[in-house]
């Protein structure tokens, strides 16, 4: 379960979310859409600690994963972002091989069993639909994969510490349609396994992947609900507006 409680968050002086509370369930999908600029990959970012990296940055409220608020001074954030993986906007695969990207993560965590480590890595890679496609060239370059492969890497990356949270952040919007549609599939073989929050500007996509949308404005949620009801009969003018391309 993860749960924001009057969630504050400031750049500076700069209000960016304003007073956010909400409840993900495990093993759900939740998309977050809104323009550009109104604090949804600001929001994503506080489940592993991103925004701690941003000099000058300030938060009040909590924010809870499996019931312990992760913004205590006595929790590990090196722990706490094992548990929960990231996936950026552009596919950011390491200039090692295919296989020693999904390993390098294991290794960083101290795993020295080459066995274990082998069965990790080819795990990983089937979670993440891209072993029948790379099992052949394991020790060639992780850049000589397409984007949407380099993508499903970087996702087998994630995997592979076993987190029970995958945060995505926009994860197709650099890629072709036919990489977008396997990349909306592993979503949703990924869901039995783990709790998985993507922020897209796609809205067809969190149509499509997702169990609940959480529609952001100017630092607000404004509405949060089963996605259907966001797409077909959102409670709030605004959403209305939005997701009917009125306005954004």
């Amino acid at each position: 379960m993860l749960e924001t409680k009057n969630i504050n968050f400031y750049y500076g002086n700069f209000h960016a979310l304003k007073n956010i509370s909400m409840k993900i369930e495990n093993n759900t999908v939740v998309a977050f859409i809104g323009p550009s600029g109104c604090g949804k990959s600001t929001f994503l970012r506080l489940f592993n600690r991103m925004n701690d990296l941003i000099p000058d940055t300030r938060l009040t409220g909590e924010c809870i994963i499996n019931e312990e608020d992760i913004y205590q001074k006595s929790i590990d954030v090196t722990n706490l972002r094992k548990k929960v993986g990231m996936v950026f906007q552009k596919p950011n695969p390491f200039p090692k091989t295919i296989f020693e990207n999904v390993a390098y993560s294991l290794r960083v965590d101290g795993v020295k069993d080459s066995r274990f480590i082998t069965q990790r890595v080819e795990e990983s890679l089937k979670d993440a639909a891209l072993w029948d496609e790379v099992k052949d060239k394991l020790k060639k370059s992780a850049f000589e994969l397409s984007g949407g492969q380099q993508q499903r890497l970087c996702i087998a990356r994630a995997l592979a510490i076993s987190p029970s949270v995958i945060l995505m952040d926009e994860p197709a919007s650099a890629l072709d349609p036919i990489s977008t549609s396997k990349i909306e599939e592993l979503i949703h073989i990924l869901k039995k396994d783990y709790t998985i929050v993507i922020v897209t500007h796609n809205m067809q996509q969190a149509a499509r992947v997702s169990d609940k949308t959480g529609f952001f404005m100017l630092g607000e949620l404004v509405e949060y609900s089963d996605t259907k009801k966001i797409f077909m009969n959102p409670e709030k003018e605004e959403t209305q507006n939005y997701v009917t391309g009125r306005f954004g």
